[in-house]
């Protein structure tokens, strides 16, 4: 019999601590949301793929799992984020739900939409698709109205939990629901009173009164607090991440898992709490209100969707980490290629290390995994190569036709090609661009002007191999008692206008003797 592998990813914890403390199911249901009050970014997406990374790990031990993901557009617009257009415009629908403020893009229906479809398009990317629960839609048809009435029934037990955390205790007229009232569209209302039975009144900005019921009306929300325990129970939750800030003590986890076995006689979810993501270079926690976030989407403009994946896989929840836009992107590419290797069998490493890195590279895979390890093109190579053709992915794919063997070979250089062109145009250091120069820039000297001959002379006489020309340099050198320093300097130089760059012999062999003959032969 076959030796079971242990759990040394945190997926498979996760996972193992579930079917635990949830019981043996052949179903169970995880859960991720979010009110779209601006722009969702990366940090967001953090708890997005933590659950689908648990999801293929219950998967993966035979379950079914349900994956839902909860957008609160009918959470109150609170504040406007900067960087938004109609600054003024979007003041004027503070207090209203999120979902009935109009999109200042006008390219959606509301502005929750829009923040909505942003990230509905782009998890798709990187092979994630939950089932998408619209909570003004689940609030307006009055779904929620029997759990509104039980929190509203359990008051007194709900301000008692949620007062052991705070300094000072909730006014005696303090109500677990807010309302947007039916006239104005906002929750700016005062004198909150429930009857007993399905009727809210409350008093409006402008003297008036409305009183509404539960089951029909749809403008009574749960606030927060309370909100979320009644939607584990309601959606019968088994699992769902939540950031720090929920994580604390007396956090809205705290409060919502007595709240909801008190309440509403459910056991809360299997809780992982993931830490925050910096971005390398920027500072502290993101923020949409701030409106310099990043998202997804820019970080699928220079990582492959699988090594996006494999950021979070290859990283525990709890554990802050920054994702980087700088050189280290070229590590993080060739940390995956060793994973991968490391799949394959084709690198040793120990046995946990082993199956660490195996799992991380299945949940980091789209689709299925090709029974023979993909070509692994360098990063650090591609950016050298799509500059020397001019950012023409289809030469650059052309230069490495011999080792693709198949679609999924081609896919994945042209992919890799285009991230490494976002790179290299959007955030590479000077030291890591440069452009073939068309005639030489540099004035040089006889001497100078004489080794480039010689040298020219030579690429004319043969096929070179990197290591044969990268000796034939030296010895010229020597021959003619020049500098081997100054002999890289005036060749960098010549070739792009900089005192250094690639290694030389490979570079100049990638850029073509005809183009380096002619260059050289010019001075």
């Amino acid at each position: 019999m076959a030796k079971e592998q242990k759990s040394y990813h945190w997926t498979d914890v996760a996972a193992d601590n579930i079917i635990r403390q949830k019981g043996d199911k052949e179903t169970y249901t995880v859960a991720s949301g979010i009110t779209p009050s601006g722009v969702v970014h990366i940090g967001n997406f953090r708890e997005i793929i933590t659950v689908d990374l648990v999801k293929r790990a219950l998967e993966k031990k035979g379950k079914k799992v349900r994956f839902i993901y909860s957008w609160d557009d009918y959470d109150v617009f609170r504040k406007v984020p900067k960087g938004m257009p109609k600054q003024e415009e979007l003041k004027a629908q503070l207090r209203k739900a999120i979902v009935d403020v109009p999109d200042p893009y006008d390219s959606h229906e509301s502005y929750a939409q829009h923040n909505q479809v942003a990230v509905e398009e782009s998890v798709k990317r990187v092979g994630i698709n939950p089932e998408y629960i619209y909570q003004h839609k689940m609030y307006r048809k009055g779904t929620y109205a029997k759990e509104i009435k039980i929190a509203l029934e359990h008051t007194k037990e709900i301000k008692k939990i949620i007062d052991q955390y705070r300094e000072n205790p909730l006014a005696d007229d303090w109500l677990p629901i807010a309302v947007f009232s039916k006239k104005l569209g906002t929750d700016d209302v005062t004198e909150l009173t429930w009857d007993g039975k399905w009727g809210v009144s409350y008093k409006l900005t402008d003297g008036t009164t409305e009183t509404v019921d539960i089951r029909k009306d749809g403008n009574v929300k749960l606030k927060w607090r309370i909100d979320w325990p009644m939607r584990w129970m309601y959606e019968n939750v088994d699992f769902e991440p939540g950031g720090k800030d929920h994580s604390t003590k007396g956090g809205s986890f705290d409060t919502g898992k007595q709240i909801c076995k008190e309440v509403y006689g459910f056991e809360a979810p299997t809780y992982v709490m993931y830490d925050f993501i910096r971005i390398k270079g920027g500072g502290g926690k993101m923020s949409s209100s701030s409106g310099n976030v990043t998202t997804l989407t820019d970080v699928l403009e220079i990582y492959e969707p699988e090594v996006t994946r494999y950021l979070f896989a290859g990283t525990r929840p709890n554990r802050e980490f920054a994702i980087s836009f700088d050189v280290d992107v070229i590590a993080i590419y060739e940390e995956f290629d060793k994973v991968e290797r490391v799949y394959y069998g084709e690198h040793k490493v120990n046995e946990k290390d082993t199956i660490k890195m195996s799992v991380a590279y299945e949940l980091s895979y789209i689709g299925k995994i090709p029974k023979t390890i993909p070509y692994q093109p360098s990063f650090r190579h591609l950016t050298t190569l799509l500059q020397i053709y001019e950012f023409d992915i289809d030469k650059v794919i052309g230069y490495f036709e011999k080792e693709l063997k198949n679609e999924h070979d081609k896919k994945r250089i042209r992919k890799r090609a285009e991230c490494a062109t976002n790179w290299v145009k959007k955030y590479a250091p000077d030291e890591f661009t440069f452009t073939i120069q068309k005639t030489s820039q540099v004035t040089l000297g006889k001497e100078e002007k004489e080794i480039l001959h010689q040298l020219a002379k030579k690429l004319g006489e043969k096929e070179w191999t990197d290591k044969e020309l990268h000796e034939e340099m030296y010895i010229l050198c020597k021959n003619s008692e020049f500098p081997i320093k100054d002999f890289f300097k005036i060749a960098y130089n010549v070739l792009i206008n900089k005192d250094q760059g690639p290694r030389l012999a490979s570079f100049i062999l990638e850029i073509g003797k005809e183009r380096v003959v002619k260059l050289f032969k010019s001075v």
